[in-house]
């Protein structure tokens, strides 16, 4: 025999509710078909059942869910500028997203005809190199036999670099050796980056060689 005071259940626990708090049954029907429409679109939004229903392999838009589809990449609405990345001789191609002044994201050039947009873990790291909080962002000199590092402006430090390459082809520049006019210095050299372009590696070629009278000249692609 059934206990006459243990709660009802299933449809007798509706019809219960209905009955002790008096709402009409038109009502609760109409609150039990809202419901059951709410639980339809939830199911209809899950991927897997629209999958089924639209008789897809999964592999398109079908798959996705409202949070995904509401996703953009950060690189939505940003400008963009062609470079070359700074490591080794390769010369891969880098796009760099920026916005508002701030870098966003950088990654390979599709278009270039070196890297077709792939990029090593170095390449692909660089946008840590120029975000990172322990980069460098003042130049440094320490004095000799000094023990510590002291920050200069940028217009003192070009200064001084023009003024020890001055000093250093006036000390060891030689016009004339065994009789012949040679007009050079072995005493400076300069090393190319991956990044200078032909005509600016032509440019350097042209300053430091005739006007310089340097020798040890060479680039990092080369090497």
């Amino acid at each position: 025999m059934k206990d006459e005071t243990s709660p009802p259940s299933g449809c007798e626990s509706l019809c219960f509710t209905a009955a002790k708090k008096k709402v009409p049954r038109k009502g609760l029907l109409k609150r039990g078909l809202n419901d059951m429409t709410s639980l339809t679109a939830l199911l209809s939004k899950w991927p897997l059942i629209r999958q089924i229903r639209e008789r897809v392999d999964g592999t398109g838009l079908e798959a996705m869910s409202d949070k995904t589809r509401a996703m953009h990449a950060r690189t939505d609405d940003a400008q963009v500028a062609r470079s070359i990345c700074p490591y080794c001789g390769v010369g891969c191609g880098q796009l760099i997203y920026h916005k508002n002044g701030k870098l966003i994201s950088i990654e390979g050039d599709p278009e270039s005809p070196i890297s077709q947009g792939n990029l090593c873990p170095k390449g692909a790291a660089s946008y840590q190199l120029l975000t990172h909080n322990r980069r460098e962002t003042k130049m440094k000199y320490r004095a000799p036999r000094a023990k510590e590092w002291t920050e200069i402006s940028l217009d003192r430090a070009m200064e001084m670099v023009a003024d020890r390459v001055w000093e250093s082809r006036k000390r060891t520049f030689v016009d004339k050796q065994n009789g012949a006019t040679i007009n050079h210095t072995t005493a400076i050299c300069h090393l190319g980056g991956a990044t200078l372009d032909n005509e600016e590696n032509y440019l350097i070629k042209k300053l430091f060689t005739l006007g310089l009278g340097m020798v040890c000249i060479s680039n990092q692609a080369r090497i």
